[in-house]
């Protein structure tokens, strides 16, 4: 019965109403996206010039295509780290510092201690791999938590150390003076 109800009220739904025909769509202008109209003021600047087709494709092929694990570490870094104990329940820290200077020592690293923490030179992997054992080490001194803050460059054009650095900025202030 209530089957019959539907069929027939459909049918007399069907011969009462016109047909549906979709509306065409809004006829909009052509815009182009807004990456690639960029107002004049910006022209100026060349970071923000159009971007073309070939360099959106480029970009998104190299970020999608490449694995994790395809990806290699750079060859060389350096990074200047400071590792704080925390929760000691002491103001010094020079006891856990020289344990970490100690290490480094040990590591054959070429590294550079100032006020504020270490600057360490090397492979990516030797780097990273020596700051997690300055974890370790701190750790083995007792301490429950440690915190580092890290500031690391790499360089690909040409070979420079941390050494390098700080000459030309020297060079540079004895040619002013």
């Amino acid at each position: 019965m209530h089957r019959q109800y539907l069929t027939t009220s459909l049918l007399r739904h069907s011969l009462t109403c016109k047909p549906h025909r979709p509306s065409p769509p809004p006829k909009m202008p052509l815009r182009l996206p807004r990456f690639l109209s960029t107002p004049k003021r910006f022209l100026a600047n060349p970071r923000h010039l159009p971007v073309t087709w070939a360099q959106i494709a480029r970009f998104h092929r190299t970020a999608t295509m490449a694995s994790p694990n395809d990806l290699e570490t750079p060859p060389r870094c350096y990074a200047d780290f400071c590792l704080v104990p925390v929760g000691t329940g002491k103001v010094s820290v020079a006891e856990e510092v020289a344990a970490v200077q100690r290490l480094l020592k040990a590591s054959g690293l070429k590294y550079t201690m100032h006020s504020a923490g270490t600057t360490v030179e090397g492979s990516w992997d030797e780097v990273m791999k020596v700051i997690g054992q300055a974890h370790t080490v701190v750790h083995r001194e007792g301490v429950h938590r440690v915190q580092t803050s890290m500031r690391v460059g790499t360089r690909t054009d040409k070979a420079q150390t941390a050494e390098d650095k700080v000459k030309r900025v020297g060079d540079l202030l004895s040619k002013g003076e």
